[in-house]
């Protein structure tokens, strides 16, 4: 790996505070959907593990916003430009297509009279668009979250049609799920967001 690819400038941690910002708010999401299924329940105060990982990725967000002010900017080549217009474009049209995966799913478990299913259909178009996103970024945490969200997706939908849980605890089993893997991303950005700063303290000492 070029060493370069370690260091953090100001595209890359720009990049991240977005991230951070997008698993926030699909953290609150999800959680909020595991806390409807809980509303009645004395341990919904459990979930509060979310909020305090938002705050978290939130006031991390900021601190990389701040620091990126004085980070440089990216010298990159035209290839490299060129490289990176192409994964942008790829990543917009894989976003695109998630958000008509999710409309298609929820339409298509509505005309199955199965609409209890939309929340786990929407979790199992989520968790699939991670698959093109490890491709075009070349991110085995893409990978891992992918497996993980669709597992939980595919397990809520088999166990309610089952009837092995009612609607309710599916709301909680999906919505925990997911907020985990939102969590887990979120954390992983933060710690390469670290690693990169600690190897920019390490590039700039041998400079000096």
């Amino acid at each position: 790996m070029n060493k370069q690819s370690n260091l953090l400038d100001i595209k890359s941690a720009k990049q991240m505070v977005a991230g951070l910002i997008l698993m926030t708010v699909f953290t609150l999401l999800w959680n909020g959907i595991a806390y409807y299924g809980l509303r009645n329940s004395p341990y919904r105060w459990l979930l509060s593990v979310f909020l305090i990982a938002c705050i978290f990725f939130v006031y991390y967000a900021f601190q990389l916003h701040q620091a990126a002010q004085r980070l440089p900017v990216p010298d990159t080549s035209f290839t490299d430009q060129q490289e990176v217009k192409r994964r942008e474009k790829l990543f917009m049209m894989i976003c695109t297509g998630e958000g008509i995966g999710v409309f298609l799913a929820v339409n298509i478990v509505a005309n199955l009279h199965h609409p209890e299913l939309q929340v786990p259909a929407i979790a199992l178009a989520v968790g699939l668009h991670f698959f093109p996103l490890a491709k075009v970024f070349k991110r085995k945490m893409d990978i891992y979250i992918g497996i993980w969200s669709t597992l939980v997706a595919l397990l809520a939908i088999m166990l309610t049609l089952n009837h092995t849980i009612s609607q309710m605890p599916m709301l909680v089993f999906t919505g925990v799920g997911l907020a985990l893997s939102t969590s887990f991303y979120g954390i992983y950005m933060i710690l390469k967001a670290r690693r990169a700063s600690v190897h920019q303290s390490q590039s700039l000492s041998v400079v000096d």
